[in-house]
């Protein structure tokens, strides 16, 4: 048999053994939103969702349900070895903890693989997630990694959290790099699953004594940083990062292999054109359509991301921040020192 178990359940199983869990909805509603570490063993695909549902609001539950029947017995041993070749413990769940689920789990049962069941499916965990980041308290300090476009943040919390420090890569959650250049080679998550991401590592890091962020505006891309990080973030302990900027260039041209993104760069420089003095946006373009990056990555820094730089930073030091500045010639360099800052002045470390 298959036992049924909230999400505050699951989370008091996980803190003691590995659970699996697993969404069998179709990859569709899978890709959109799901729990972060799922795997997905669809017991309907998009197609097949869509005509049993059409039969379900047309006809009737008895039709919907004897073609649904019919999918499944055609996929089930395929089914079967699929959640066979899983060996943790196992937890299934749907949209609402409804047919999807029960119908798996209890075809599992009957082979002889134990399972749980989500009570409230996903559904249940989405509405989970919207009330921790309304009412938890989060209580570590913010270490908040500032600097001109191209000095490496994203880079060096990455290595950093690599390394084993607490951080929290907003943008990574995202899909997204926050500016319009942004989506230029990801994919970018809508507000479900980054909040999700979020708030799994709220949760991993609520006993750090700090964790380190980058300094992002309310909107990422598609989403928005809820108020329980943006204001932790605006009263956080800053590291501001300079570096010359043919370094921020180099940084740029590494991560955003513009070579292999040509048309989509193009496209998001059109998007900003008219807010550049027209000669110089004219050069931009035919630096771009020509393939000269280099150039064009620098202008566009000299002429319109550190303007926008220095107008949201003056913002920011009208507050009474904490700051460290760290002067680097390389985004390595920056690493290297902000490390030992963390190791030498924050505590736990």
């Amino acid at each position: 048999m298959f036992k049924d178990i909230s999400w505050t359940e699951l989370l008091e199983l996980q803190a003691g053994r590995t659970i699996v869990p697993i969404d069998v909805r179709s990859p569709g509603e899978f890709e959109n939103a799901t729990i972060p570490g799922s795997l997905n063993i669809p017991l309907f695909d998009d197609r097949e969702r869509a005509e049993v549902g059409t039969l379900y609001t047309q006809v009737g539950v008895e039709a919907a349900k004897e073609r649904g029947l019919e999918i499944v017995s055609a996929k089930l041993p395929s089914l079967i070895k699929e959640f066979a070749r899983i060996k943790e413990d196992k937890l299934v769940f749907c949209w609402r903890g409804g047919m999807r689920s029960r119908t798996t789990a209890t075809l599992l049962s009957l082979m002889d693989i134990y399972t749980y069941r989500l009570t409230g499916g996903y559904r249940a965990y989405r509405q989970w997630v919207v009330r921790q980041l309304e009412t938890m308290t989060f209580r570590p300090e913010a270490v908040v990694l500032q600097g001109h476009t191209g000095t490496g943040k994203t880079h060096i919390l990455r290595a950093l959290k690599q390394d084993g420090y607490p951080v929290i890569d907003l943008e990574g959650m995202a899909g997204h790099r926050g500016s319009i250049f942004g989506a230029v080679g990801l994919k970018p998550r809508n507000q479900k699953m980054f909040d999700a991401l979020l708030v799994r590592d709220l949760m991993a890091y609520q006993h750090s004594p700090y964790v380190l962020l980058e300094a992002e505006s309310r909107r990422i891309g598609k989403v928005t940083v809820p108020p329980l990080i943006y204001d932790k973030r605006s009263r956080g302990f800053v590291v501001r990062i300079e570096l010359p900027v043919e370094a921020r260039v180099r940084q740029i041209l590494k991560e955003y292999a513009p070579t292999e993104h040509a048309e989509a760069c193009c496209q998001a420089f059109q998007r900003i054109r008219s807010k550049i003095h027209t000669p110089i946006a004219a050069e931009i373009d035919a630096c771009l359509k020509a393939e000269r990056y280099e150039p064009a990555v620098e202008m566009l820094l000299t002429h319109y991301y550190d303007p926008l730089y220095r107008h949201s930073s003056e913002q920011w030091d009208a507050g009474e921040h904490r700051t460290f500045v760290v002067r680097a010639k390389s985004v390595d360099e920056a690493c290297r020192e902000i490390r030992s800052l963390l190791d030498e002045r924050m505590p736990g470390n």
